[in-house]
C-alpha cells in the first residue's frame, strides 16, 4: 500500500484522506494551518500527525495537494518532490498545468461529489483522472480501494469537463432555489415537500432517458402557458426561466415549425420587455 501525504485539511482533502486511510493506505501526515483545518483533521483523521509540508512530502509515496484551486501551483511548486513520487491534486477545474515541471509524476484526480465537511462515502463515486500512462495503474488501484469508479479525460478537456459538472450541479441549486421562492410567493406553505417527489422523479428519468424524459408545457406545445408564466415571474427568475425555455424548445421532440416559431416569438418578446430593444 502506498503511503499518502495530505497537503491541506480542507473538506475534500480530509474526506478523501480519511477514505484512503480506511481502505488501508497509511496516511503519514497532514498539514493544517487554520483552527478549522486543525479541528477537521482531528475529527476525520485521528492519529495522523500534523506536520510541515516538507515533512509530509518526505514521508509519502503519493502527495495529495488538497488546497484551494488558486493555490495548487503555488503550493505544489514548493514541495521537495522526487521522481519516485506521485503528486495529485483534487481540482476539477485544473488539469496538469499547476503541476508542470515537478519531478514527481503529476495527476489531476477529481471526485464528482460534494463534501460538506464530515465523512463521506465514496462508494460508486466517479473520479475523473488526467495524467501520464505511468500513473494509470496507481490511480486505478487507489480509486478501486475506495469502492469508486475512474474515467480518464485529456488535459485539454478538463475545463469542458468541469463546466459540465458546474452547469449540472451548481446551477441546479440556483434553479431549485428560484422555484422554491416562486412557490412560496404563490402561497404554497411547503414548497420543498411539493417539489421533492417531482424533482426526484424528473432527475432519475432524465439521467436514464436524457431529453426524452421531457414533460411540461413546451413538450406539449402550450405556448400560451409559457407566456403566462413569463407574465407573472420577475427579475432574475424570469430571465432564467426564459433562457432555459429557449434551450428546452431546442431539445423538445415533436414540435412543429410553426409552434417552435411561436415559442421563439414569446421568448424574444421577453427580451424586448427587459431591454427596451426590438428583438434581433
Amino acid at each position: 500500500m502506498e503511503r499518502i501525504g495530505l497537503i491541506g485539511a480542507g473538506r475534500a482533502g480530509s474526506a478523501v484522506g480519511a477514505a484512503l486511510a480506511a481502505a488501508g493506505h497509511p496516511l503519514v501526515g497532514v498539514t493544517a494551518r487554520s483552527d478549522a483545518s486543525l479541528a477537521r483533521g482531528a475529527r476525520l483523521l485521528p492519529g495522523v500527525p500534523v506536520l510541515s509540508a516538507d515533512e509530509v512530502t518526505s514521508r509519502a509515496d503519493v502527495v495529495l495537494v488538497a488546497v484551494p484551486d488558486d493555490l495548487i501551483q503555488q503550493v505544489a511548486q514548493t514541495l521537495p518532490l522526487t521522481d519516485a513520487q506521485y503528486v495529485v491534486h483534487l481540482s476539477g477545474a485544473h488539469g496538469l498545468a499547476p503541476l508542470a515541471g515537478l519531478d514527481a509524476t503529476p495527476v489531476a484526480l477529481h471526485p464528482a461529489m460534494t463534501f460538506p465537511g464530515g465523512p463521506v462515502s465514496l462508494e460508486g463515486v466517479m473520479f475523473t483522472a488526467t495524467g501520464p500512462g505511468t500513473a494509470r495503474d496507481l490511480v486505478e488501484r487507489l480509486v478501486k480501494a475506495l469502492g469508486a469508479q475512474v474515467q480518464w479525460v485529456a488535459d485539454d478537456q478538463r475545463t469542458a469537463y468541469h463546466a459540465g459538472l458546474v452547469h449540472g450541479a451548481n446551477h441546479l441549486t440556483t434553479l431549485v432555489t428560484q422555484a422554491v421562492a416562486v412557490l412560496r410567493e404563490a402561497g404554497v406553505t411547503d414548497p420543498v415537500a411539493t417539489l421533492r417527489p417531482l424533482l426526484a422523479a424528473t432527475l432519475d428519468n432524465t439521467l436514464r432517458s436524457g431529453h426524452h424524459a421531457l414533460t411540461g408545457p413546451i413538450a406539449r406545445g402550450d405556448v400560451d402557458t409559457v407566456a403566462a408564466h413569463l407574465a407573472v415571474l420577475r427579475g432574475s427568475t424570469r430571465s432564467t426561466y426564459a433562457e432555459l425555455a429557449r434551450a428546452t424548445v431546442e431539445l423538445a421532440d415533436g414540435l412543429d415549425a410553426p409552434t417552435a416559431a411561436r415559442f421563439s416569438e414569446v421568448l424574444d418578446g421577453h427580451r424586448s420587455d427587459r431591454t427596451g430593444e426590438a428583438p434581433r
